[in-house]
């Protein structure tokens, strides 16, 4: 959507159908003062690029009864209960109507003034906001099914089928009523997400403490969470301890410790001890803000399934339209039928051709999906990620961060000349100190330990060697620190017989080195190891069982140190001394060989996340890189979220599979009853109205798979 003007989100309550917010979004653009607009059906959201108020919106959503509001607006939209909504209201006033006609019509005859006249009352007061849609449609010449049901109960009174029309009405009605309550029902689990965190904050400011909404906090205040309360802004500890319980964020149910400089979410729960917090991002830029936004944008771009199926009803319901007209007239016109027959039958194929349970049946198990997913630390950026990840065979894994801890620590410091062990350590240690290499904070961290003095010492000239390590010149000496390929290029004669068979003895064991030399000596052999995850090798194995074919691990390490991982883990294969353009060559290898997603932090790792069929990155809590990156952020640094997102993308494929085939074979099982002139209108659309109702309550079920 090209931005040519102002951009305004608004709120949007009482959305019943995907085609009612097709006709609504086009409404808002023939508005004078809009460029251009988009409806969010999933999250009941519209965006408008230009003026409009929002008074001219509400009219455009006359039709429909729609409210709107802005975004921005603290407005909380429960869940209207089905017997308070209007709709429910009418439908049993018709029905009323309806048993009084029947009545009528049992003790005066069918045809009586009496249960005519009800049947009628019946059919307008039950079908009134029906015909106002199909008429006006039928006018324009689009065809959907409030056109198909209104020529249908107006074709079944100008027949005389009062009673059969009045029935059609009532079912309609409750079926369409049924299919929004569900529908909102599914928007709950995104909507859920809006309530976690807190509207207010206790904020201190120089020696005044306050009360104030979100909205209203600026970066760098102080806020005050006490033990119980929910934290109401991202930000840094300054002072206090306590546990948190990060559920909402990340979907971990176990509390995290947090102290001083540690970084805490706006929408989780502090549980035991007073924190003092400095707030580090404004209200619409916390973590929560983001998921919730990316979330609705998820349920905005239309799964591949999806797609189908709107192509699919944009020609099926004229196509309905057609062969309903063909049906009513060529018997009675060339093979002397009697009209109220053919015309009945033509009616009754007009019910049943109705596409309710065919469009419904995607929108509300991909908007289901999502919104469990995010409940459960896991955002899936779209529908169409979703369907990708259910079709995964082959997964390939970062190994640092992602199958191991991602915090190494240095074993082994082994010194073969030059200074003495702690100058060396503290040289390797003020170089690493520039680096972005896992291993770097390893060396550091032993140095703080070991070697006085280390950050004192003045590093010039650094620079980074892409994928092999780093040159800066100490004390006027020009030293290098990275891999053993490093060295190998760079001495004379290569690295020596003794000192290699030393590198490879501990690579065996699983452990990455690191050299420290100048160009003509390596100095001292750095060993560290990073270790595994306890959950990594459940992971793979549960994978395994959810039928992925492969599973694959890539890192920049070592041959020897990467085997070791692989084998530890239970992972098929191994690619080792990969820099990021190799990942991203591997992964278009792996496409090959079926749907693949790559696992990894969202930083190294990018263009293999980009380029896999699924990006998947770990730890999305605070990381914008990582939710940015993939299509598929775990937001707690949690592999077993993997399995889980896998097996509700497969469980998600399933019952669309399930919803359309089910919408079909009721519609093929119906107008076979047409043949023998078995399908009366009520069986039609009862026929509908059960499908519609089966194909939610079926996509619903997915609020119930569990890690």
């Amino acid at each position: 959507m090209e931005n040519t003007g102002k951009n305004s989100v608004y709120r949007v309550q009482g959305f019943t159908c995907t085609g009612c917010a097709a006709i609504f979004e086009k409404n808002v653009k023939e508005l004078p003062g809009v460029h251009d607009a988009q409806v969010n059906f999933g999250a009941s959201k519209l965006t408008v690029i230009g003026e409009a108020s929002l008074e001219e919106l509400e009219k455009v959503g006359a039709f429909e009864g729609l409210k709107i509001y802005p975004e921005k607006q603290q407005r909380t939209m429960q869940l209207e209960s089905f017997w308070k909504k209007q709709a429910t209201r009418t439908t049993l006033v018709s029905l009323l109507f309806f048993l009084a006609g029947w009545l009528m019509a049992e003790q005066d005859g069918k045809d009586s003034l009496s249960s005519v006249l009800l049947y009628g009352t019946s059919i307008l007061i039950g079908g009134y906001t029906l015909f106002r849609k199909g008429l006006r449609n039928l006018v324009r010449l689009q065809f959907d099914m409030n056109t198909l049901m209104t020529v249908a109960i107006l074709g079944a009174a100008a027949i005389g089928e009062w009673g059969e029309g009045a029935v059609v009405v009532i079912l309609f009605a409750i079926s369409e009523a049924l299919e929004g309550y569900s529908m909102e029902k599914a928007r709950q689990s995104i909507r859920a997400l809006m309530d976690v965190a807190p509207k207010v904050a206790t904020i201190r400011r120089g020696n005044q403490e306050m009360q104030l909404d979100v909205e209203d906090i600026r970066i760098g205040d102080i806020m005050i969470v006490k033990p119980g309360q929910k934290i109401a802004m991202d930000g840094i500890v300054v002072s206090g301890t306590s546990t948190v319980n990060q559920a909402a964020i990340t979907g971990e149910s176990i509390p995290v410790v947090k102290e001083t400089d540690d970084e805490v979410f706006a929408g989780t729960l502090n549980e035991e001890g007073m924190l003092e917090v400095r707030v580090t991002k404004r209200v619409e830029d916390t973590t929560i803000a983001k998921i919730i936004h990316l979330v609705e944008e998820a349920q905005a771009g239309k799964a591949p399934s999806q797609a189908f199926v709107d192509r699919f009803a944009k020609y099926y319901t004229p196509a309905i339209m057609i062969a309903a007209l063909g049906i009513s007239v060529v018997p009675p016109l060339l093979f002397n039928g009697a009209w109220s027959e053919w015309v009945y039958k033509g009616l009754a194929l007009l019910v049943v051709g109705c596409p309710c349970a065919l469009v419904i049946s995607t929108p509300v198990s991909i908007v289901t999906a999502i919104g469990n997913a995010a409940r459960n630390g896991v955002l899936i950026k779209g529908g169409i990620h979703l369907e990708e990840t259910g079709h995964l065979s082959v997964v390939a894994f970062d190994k640092t961060g992602t199958l191991t801890k991602g915090l190494p620590e240095v074993t082994d410091f082994v010194r073969l000349q030059g200074p003495e062990d702690n100058v060396l350590l503290a040289i390797a240690a003020a170089m690493e100190k520039w680096s972005q290499h896992p291993l770097a904070s390893a060396i550091v961290r032993k140095a703080e330990k070991q070697a006085s003095d280390w950050d004192t010492l003045k590093v010039e000239e650094f620079s980074s060697i892409t994928g092999k390590g780093a040159k800066a010149v100490v004390h006027g000496e020009r030293y290098y620190i990275g891999s053993p390929r490093l060295f190998e290029e760079l001495l004379a004669d290569g690295i020596e017989k003794g000192i290699k068979k030393s590198i490879e003895l501990l690579q065996r064991q699983g452990k990455t080195v690191v050299l420290l030399g100048t160009e003509q000596a390596i100095l001292a052999v750095i060993a560290a190891a990073d270790e595994v995850r306890e959950t990594s090798k459940d992971v793979i194995r549960k994978l395994r069982d959810l039928g992925i074919r492969k599973t694959v691990m890539l890192t920049g390490d070592h041959k020897a140190t990467g085997e070791a991982i692989a084998k530890a883990v239970g992972i098929d294969e191994v690619k080792t001394e990969l820099l990021p353009q190799h990942k991203l060559e591997a992964i278009k290898e792996l496409k090959a060989h079926g749907k693949a997603a790559m696992v990894g932090d969202g930083v190294n790792d990018a263009p293999a996340l980009a380029a896999a069929d699924v990006g998947i990155a770990m730890g999305g809590a605070g990381t914008d890189t990582a939710l940015e990156t993939a299509d598929i952020a775990l937001m707690a640094d949690d592999l077993t979220k993997l399995p889980f997102t896998i097996k509700l993308s497969r469980k998600t494929l399933q019952i669309i599979k399930q919803n359309i085939a089910f919408s079909l074979f009721i519609k093929l099982a119906a107008l076979l009853l047409l043949v023998p002139g078995w399908l009366t209108l009520w069986i039609a659309i009862f026929a509908d109205m059960g499908a519609t109702l089966l194909v939610t309550l079926n996509g619903l079920r997915l609020l119930r798979v569990k890690e």
